[in-house]
Protein backbone atom coordinates (compact mmCIF):
# COMPACT_ATOMS: atom_id res chain seq x y z
CA UNK A 1 0.00 0.00 0.00
CA UNK A 2 1.27 3.45 -0.96
CA UNK A 3 0.87 6.13 1.70
CA UNK A 4 1.01 9.79 0.67
CA UNK A 5 3.47 11.80 2.68
CA UNK A 6 1.89 14.57 4.72
CA UNK A 7 2.45 17.91 3.00
CA UNK A 8 0.83 20.80 1.15
CA UNK A 9 0.55 18.83 -2.10
CA UNK A 10 -1.15 15.90 -0.38
CA UNK A 11 -3.45 18.15 1.67
CA UNK A 12 -4.71 20.25 -1.27
CA UNK A 13 -4.92 17.16 -3.43
CA UNK A 14 -7.66 15.94 -1.11
CA UNK A 15 -9.40 19.28 -0.32
CA UNK A 16 -9.58 20.82 -3.80
CA UNK A 17 -11.85 18.19 -5.39
CA UNK A 18 -14.21 18.47 -2.40
CA UNK A 19 -14.25 22.27 -2.61
CA UNK A 20 -14.81 22.14 -6.35
CA UNK A 21 -17.84 19.86 -5.88
CA UNK A 22 -19.22 22.11 -3.16
CA UNK A 23 -18.78 25.27 -5.27
CA UNK A 24 -20.33 23.56 -8.28
CA UNK A 25 -23.39 22.57 -6.22
CA UNK A 26 -23.78 26.09 -4.82
CA UNK A 27 -23.51 27.53 -8.32
CA UNK A 28 -26.24 25.20 -9.55
CA UNK A 29 -28.51 26.09 -6.62
CA UNK A 30 -27.98 29.83 -7.15
CA UNK A 31 -28.65 29.45 -10.88
CA UNK A 32 -31.90 27.59 -10.21
CA UNK A 33 -32.93 30.25 -7.66
CA UNK A 34 -32.39 33.12 -10.10
CA UNK A 35 -34.21 31.32 -12.90
CA UNK A 36 -37.12 30.77 -10.52
CA UNK A 37 -37.18 34.48 -9.59
CA UNK A 38 -37.15 35.52 -13.26
CA UNK A 39 -40.03 33.17 -14.08
CA UNK A 40 -42.10 34.48 -11.14
CA UNK A 41 -41.52 38.10 -12.21
CA UNK A 42 -42.47 37.35 -15.78
CA UNK A 43 -45.64 35.65 -14.63
CA UNK A 44 -46.55 38.63 -12.42
CA UNK A 45 -46.04 41.05 -15.31
CA UNK A 46 -47.86 39.04 -17.95
CA UNK A 47 -50.41 37.04 -16.01
CA UNK A 48 -53.22 39.56 -16.29
CA UNK A 49 -52.40 40.30 -19.92
CA UNK A 50 -52.72 36.65 -20.86
CA UNK A 51 -56.01 36.04 -19.06
CA UNK A 52 -58.98 36.42 -21.38
CA UNK A 53 -61.79 38.67 -20.27
CA UNK A 54 -64.16 35.75 -19.96
CA UNK A 55 -62.04 34.39 -17.09
CA UNK A 56 -61.74 37.70 -15.26
CA UNK A 57 -64.51 38.05 -12.72
CA UNK A 58 -63.20 40.39 -10.06
CA UNK A 59 -64.81 41.05 -6.69
CA UNK A 60 -66.96 43.95 -8.03
CA UNK A 61 -67.66 45.00 -4.45
CA UNK A 62 -69.59 48.16 -3.68
CA UNK A 63 -66.42 50.30 -3.51
CA UNK A 64 -65.31 49.24 -6.99
CA UNK A 65 -68.80 49.82 -8.40
CA UNK A 66 -68.94 53.19 -6.62
CA UNK A 67 -65.67 54.24 -8.28
CA UNK A 68 -66.90 53.11 -11.68
CA UNK A 69 -70.38 54.64 -11.43
CA UNK A 70 -69.11 57.90 -9.95
CA UNK A 71 -66.54 58.15 -12.74
CA UNK A 72 -69.09 57.36 -15.45
CA UNK A 73 -71.21 60.26 -14.21
CA UNK A 74 -68.15 62.33 -15.11
CA UNK A 75 -65.63 61.87 -17.91
CA UNK A 76 -65.01 58.11 -17.76
CA UNK A 77 -66.55 55.80 -20.33
CA UNK A 78 -67.12 52.09 -20.81
CA UNK A 79 -65.62 50.39 -23.87
CA UNK A 80 -66.98 47.14 -25.26
CA UNK A 81 -64.13 44.91 -26.34
CA UNK A 82 -64.14 41.58 -28.18
CA UNK A 83 -64.61 39.52 -25.04
CA UNK A 84 -65.85 42.01 -22.48
CA UNK A 85 -65.89 45.59 -21.23
CA UNK A 86 -63.24 47.87 -19.81
CA UNK A 87 -63.59 51.25 -18.12
CA UNK A 88 -61.50 54.14 -19.44
CA UNK A 89 -60.60 57.00 -17.09
CA UNK A 90 -59.72 60.38 -18.56
CA UNK A 91 -58.71 63.78 -17.15
CA UNK A 92 -56.81 66.91 -18.08
CA UNK A 93 -53.20 67.02 -16.85
CA UNK A 94 -54.12 69.50 -14.09
CA UNK A 95 -55.86 66.59 -12.33
CA UNK A 96 -52.86 64.27 -12.43
CA UNK A 97 -52.96 63.53 -8.70
CA UNK A 98 -56.64 62.65 -8.89
CA UNK A 99 -56.19 60.22 -11.80
CA UNK A 100 -53.22 58.64 -9.98
CA UNK A 101 -55.44 58.29 -6.89
CA UNK A 102 -58.04 56.43 -8.96
CA UNK A 103 -55.36 54.27 -10.58
CA UNK A 104 -53.95 53.35 -7.18
CA UNK A 105 -57.37 52.29 -5.86
CA UNK A 106 -58.07 50.10 -8.88
CA UNK A 107 -54.56 48.69 -9.07
CA UNK A 108 -54.68 47.60 -5.41
CA UNK A 109 -57.88 45.70 -6.18
CA UNK A 110 -56.31 44.04 -9.24
CA UNK A 111 -58.38 45.89 -11.84
CA UNK A 112 -55.54 47.44 -13.83
CA UNK A 113 -51.79 47.24 -14.32
CA UNK A 114 -49.29 48.96 -12.04
CA UNK A 115 -47.92 51.35 -14.67
CA UNK A 116 -48.61 54.92 -13.54
CA UNK A 117 -50.58 57.03 -16.04
CA UNK A 118 -48.46 59.50 -17.99
CA UNK A 119 -49.35 62.92 -19.34
CA UNK A 120 -49.82 62.82 -23.11
CA UNK A 121 -50.61 65.49 -25.69
CA UNK A 122 -53.43 65.48 -28.18
CA UNK A 123 -54.80 67.86 -30.80
CA UNK A 124 -57.95 69.58 -29.57
CA UNK A 125 -60.51 71.91 -31.10
CA UNK A 126 -59.10 74.49 -33.54
CA UNK A 127 -55.68 72.87 -33.36
CA UNK A 128 -55.20 73.58 -29.67
CA UNK A 129 -52.72 71.25 -27.97
CA UNK A 130 -54.19 69.58 -24.90
CA UNK A 131 -52.41 67.60 -22.19
CA UNK A 132 -54.36 64.63 -20.90
CA UNK A 133 -54.00 61.58 -18.66
CA UNK A 134 -55.84 58.33 -19.17
CA UNK A 135 -55.75 54.69 -18.16
CA UNK A 136 -57.98 51.64 -18.53
CA UNK A 137 -59.09 48.75 -16.39
CA UNK A 138 -58.56 45.22 -17.59
CA UNK A 139 -61.33 43.85 -19.79
CA UNK A 140 -64.01 41.83 -17.95
CA UNK A 141 -67.02 40.05 -19.32
CA UNK A 142 -68.53 40.56 -15.88
CA UNK A 143 -68.53 44.33 -16.57
CA UNK A 144 -70.69 43.96 -19.67
CA UNK A 145 -73.79 44.78 -17.64
CA UNK A 146 -72.36 48.24 -16.98
CA UNK A 147 -71.94 48.89 -20.67
CA UNK A 148 -75.51 47.72 -21.27
CA UNK A 149 -76.93 49.89 -18.48
CA UNK A 150 -75.03 53.05 -19.33
CA UNK A 151 -75.23 53.13 -23.12
CA UNK A 152 -78.04 53.37 -25.64
CA UNK A 153 -76.94 53.31 -29.30
CA UNK A 154 -73.39 54.04 -28.09
CA UNK A 155 -74.53 57.22 -26.32
CA UNK A 156 -73.86 57.42 -22.59
CA UNK A 157 -77.00 57.85 -20.51
CA UNK A 158 -77.82 57.72 -16.80
CA UNK A 159 -79.14 54.28 -15.82
CA UNK A 160 -82.53 54.14 -14.12
CA UNK A 161 -81.05 52.36 -11.10
CA UNK A 162 -78.35 54.99 -10.47
CA UNK A 163 -79.70 55.49 -6.96
CA UNK A 164 -78.56 52.00 -6.04
CA UNK A 165 -74.93 52.86 -6.80
CA UNK A 166 -74.71 56.54 -5.83
CA UNK A 167 -72.95 55.94 -2.51
CA UNK A 168 -70.95 58.56 -0.57
CA UNK A 169 -67.79 57.32 -2.33
CA UNK A 170 -69.46 57.50 -5.75
CA UNK A 171 -70.67 61.03 -4.98
CA UNK A 172 -67.14 62.06 -3.97
CA UNK A 173 -65.71 60.58 -7.17
CA UNK A 174 -68.37 62.40 -9.21
CA UNK A 175 -67.47 65.71 -7.54
CA UNK A 176 -63.71 65.23 -8.04
CA UNK A 177 -64.25 64.10 -11.62
CA UNK A 178 -66.78 66.61 -12.90
CA UNK A 179 -67.79 68.97 -10.10
CA UNK A 180 -66.93 72.62 -9.72
CA UNK A 181 -67.41 75.29 -7.08
CA UNK A 182 -69.82 78.06 -8.07
CA UNK A 183 -70.32 80.90 -5.60
CA UNK A 184 -71.36 79.18 -2.35
CA UNK A 185 -72.72 76.10 -4.08
CA UNK A 186 -71.45 73.40 -6.40
CA UNK A 187 -72.26 72.42 -9.96
CA UNK A 188 -72.01 69.16 -11.83
CA UNK A 189 -71.19 69.51 -15.54
CA UNK A 190 -73.90 67.15 -16.78
CA UNK A 191 -73.95 68.71 -20.27
CA UNK A 192 -74.03 65.35 -22.03
CA UNK A 193 -77.12 64.12 -20.15
CA UNK A 194 -80.73 64.90 -21.03
CA UNK A 195 -83.01 67.09 -18.96
CA UNK A 196 -84.88 63.99 -17.75
CA UNK A 197 -81.63 62.29 -16.70
CA UNK A 198 -80.51 65.39 -14.80
CA UNK A 199 -83.85 65.47 -12.99
CA UNK A 200 -83.38 61.82 -12.06
CA UNK A 201 -79.98 62.67 -10.54
CA UNK A 202 -81.49 65.59 -8.62
CA UNK A 203 -84.10 63.21 -7.18
CA UNK A 204 -81.45 60.63 -6.24
CA UNK A 205 -79.29 63.28 -4.54
CA UNK A 206 -82.22 64.15 -2.33
CA UNK A 207 -83.49 60.59 -1.77
CA UNK A 208 -80.05 59.24 -0.88
CA UNK A 209 -78.50 62.19 0.96
CA UNK A 210 -81.17 64.90 1.47
CA UNK A 211 -79.07 67.15 -0.74
CA UNK A 212 -81.15 69.84 -2.47
CA UNK A 213 -80.22 70.72 -6.03
CA UNK A 214 -81.79 71.85 -9.28
CA UNK A 215 -81.34 71.51 -13.03
CA UNK A 216 -80.18 74.66 -14.81
CA UNK A 217 -79.32 75.56 -18.38
CA UNK A 218 -75.65 75.23 -19.32
CA UNK A 219 -76.00 78.12 -21.76
CA UNK A 220 -76.29 75.91 -24.82
CA UNK A 221 -79.31 74.29 -26.41
CA UNK A 222 -80.27 71.00 -24.72
CA UNK A 223 -77.33 71.16 -22.31
CA UNK A 224 -77.84 71.27 -18.56
CA UNK A 225 -75.95 71.38 -15.29
CA UNK A 226 -76.98 70.36 -11.79
CA UNK A 227 -76.53 73.02 -9.14
CA UNK A 228 -76.29 72.01 -5.46
CA UNK A 229 -77.84 74.70 -3.30
CA UNK A 230 -75.62 76.46 -0.75
CA UNK A 231 -77.94 75.35 2.08
CA UNK A 232 -77.03 71.73 1.28
CA UNK A 233 -73.28 72.24 1.13
CA UNK A 234 -72.80 71.48 4.83
CA UNK A 235 -74.52 68.11 4.38
CA UNK A 236 -72.55 67.41 1.22
CA UNK A 237 -69.20 68.20 2.91
CA UNK A 238 -69.95 65.87 5.80
CA UNK A 239 -70.80 63.03 3.40
CA UNK A 240 -67.89 63.26 0.96
CA UNK A 241 -65.02 64.81 2.96
CA UNK A 242 -63.59 61.40 4.03
CA UNK A 243 -63.14 60.46 0.36
CA UNK A 244 -61.99 63.75 -1.21
CA UNK A 245 -58.24 63.95 -1.74
CA UNK A 246 -56.51 67.15 -0.50
CA UNK A 247 -55.94 68.46 -4.04
CA UNK A 248 -59.72 68.43 -4.66
CA UNK A 249 -60.90 69.96 -1.37
CA UNK A 250 -61.23 73.36 -3.07
CA UNK A 251 -64.35 72.09 -4.86
CA UNK A 252 -66.36 71.78 -1.67
CA UNK A 253 -64.90 74.53 0.57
Amino acid sequence: MYVLPYGQMSLWGIIMPQMYNLINRLYNLISIFFVFIVIINLKEKNFSKKIKGIYRVGPHNIDILSIIYGSLLGDAHAEKRVCGTRISFYQEDTHLKYICYLHNLLNKSGYCNNILPLVKTRLGVKGKIRKIIRFHTWTYTSLNFIKDEWYLNNNKCVPKNIGKYLTPLALAIWIMDDGGKVSKGLKFSTNSFTYEECNLLVKVLYDNFKIKSSVQSAGHKDQYIIYVWKESMIILREIVSPYIIPEMKYKIF
